[in-house]
């Protein structure tokens, strides 16, 4: 995947035997995008302290992520969704459309019923986080989201899409047909599942297959959905009508 997966070079020789040199875990790059230092200190703090973490840059405003973003190519950028000028779904926007090979945007916010939030998601951000999160929650969302096996906090992600899908998708009978008629019937239980929260992992043991099998449905998914990940597929369910509340 391009930048993805850099890992770092081992030093020293060899061991005896001529056996291989172990090397580190991959790190994962993180470019923070916050109007206020402190905040972008504070994370900064956070995530350093990760052996396969690392926080390559920094962004005080929506408007300066995007030259930012695509110097340092990240994995994963932590942005706050409300910011003057350019705001967080803009820049995210911006971001996602203009790199061949983006990173996972991770959106930062106070409220998780925030219509912001959900705006950030429909434009591709992966997932949100609460500014009062905890030092563990931050750093399991960032490798979850890196990983993007599974969604993130999949509870408030359908609380989100319940509340406002209804009043953004089109007609909801036919778009639900639409949407089904793309999908194998595999397909159409994975996007289920998907929505239920489910890790690939978990979807195969529910449907007694491999986990290669479900990766391949979940491809599938999200390619005759036109989205590029689980997030932005939930949603697109969501809006449709294909799932409903309740």
């Amino acid at each position: 995947m391009g930048h993805r997966g850099r890992r770092l070079a081992a030093d020293g020789p060899a061991p005896p035997g001529g056996g291989p040199v172990s090397t580190p875990p991959s790190l994962l790059r993180i470019v923070l995008v916050d109007d206020e230092r402190m905040v972008r200190t504070a994370l900064r703090a956070i995530l350093s302290s990760e052996p396969d973490l690392e926080v390559v840059g920094e962004a005080g405003s929506g408007a300066e992520a995007v030259p930012v973003v695509r110097e340092l190519r990240p994995d994963v950028v932590l942005m706050d969704v409300r910011m003057p000028d350019v705001d967080g779904i803009r820049a995210t926007e911006r971001i996602l459309g203009t790199l061949s090979d983006p990173p996972r945007v991770i959106v930062v916010t106070t409220f998780e019923n925030d219509s912001y939030v959900y705006d950030a998601l429909r434009a591709g951000a992966s997932g949100f986080l609460l500014k009062r999160a905890r030092a563990a929650e931050l750093v399991q969302a960032v490798r979850l989201v890196a990983r993007s096996d599974s969604l993130l906090f999949p509870a408030a992600v359908r609380a989100l899409a319940a509340e406002h899908a209804a009043a953004r998708g089109p007609d909801r009978e036919a778009s639900a047909r639409a949407l089904r008629d793309r999908l194998s019937e595999r397909e159409a239980v994975v996007l289920r599942l998907m929505t239920d929260g489910l890790s690939n992992s978990e979807i195969a043991a529910r449907m007694a297959v491999g986990p290669a099998t479900v990766k391949t449905h979940v491809g599938a998914v999200l390619t005759k959905l036109g989205v590029r990940d689980r997030t932005q597929a939930v949603i697109a369910a969501y809006e449709s009508g294909f799932v409903t509340p309740g």
